[in-house]
């Protein structure tokens, strides 16, 4: 199994993750996206809490492009702006970063970082992309702030109960 990336005994941000079936267990809630049994997936991108460096925001990515294309072109029509949702290639693929389903974590719950099997690296994304989503994600969580639904989990439990486990 492939480690996670430490600096200062802090996971990385900025890079992709996979999670612990602990998580899960400790967190259930069924806006979640699970670990698969049979794949390892969902596959997670990670970034830092503002306000709390012992705490990242992991958005699943999914291949399910025209799924998610459905929901952008929904959103674009009725507000003419879509923050929960963005699309960004990673590997060579284009996927769906689900902002509507992050969820706050600590190192404790990352069970290793996705690394390219060609290249035997760490999968990143383009700095421009990047910055696009952490945008967008800040965004949902300032909206979520002022009582606006955007993100489906109870992101308030986990943030409040993370660090009890």
């Amino acid at each position: 199994m492939v480690g996670v990336l430490f600096l200062g005994g802090k996971v990385m941000s900025h890079f992709f993750y996979f999670i612990s079936d602990q998580f899960f267990i400790d967190f259930p809630d069924p806006y979640l996206m699970i670990n698969s049994t049979s794949k390892k997936r969902p596959c997670f991108f990670a970034f830092p809490d503002q306000n709390d460096q012992n705490v990242l925001w992991l958005i699943p990515i999914s291949s399910q492009i025209e799924k998610y294309r459905k929901i952008e072109a929904n959103d674009l029509r009725r507000h003419n702006v879509c923050d929960r949702i963005h699309f960004s290639n990673v590997m060579g693929y284009e996927k769906a970063f689900l902002i509507q389903n992050m969820f706050p974590i600590t190192k404790k719950y990352i069970q290793e970082t996705y690394i390219d099997k060609n290249t035997k690296t760490e999968v990143t994304l383009k700095p421009q992309d990047e910055n696009e989503i952490i945008k967008k994600a800040n965004k949902a969580l300032r909206l979520h702030k002022k009582g606006i639904k955007i993100l489906f989990c109870d992101i308030d439990f986990i943030i409040n109960n993370i660090k009890n486990f």
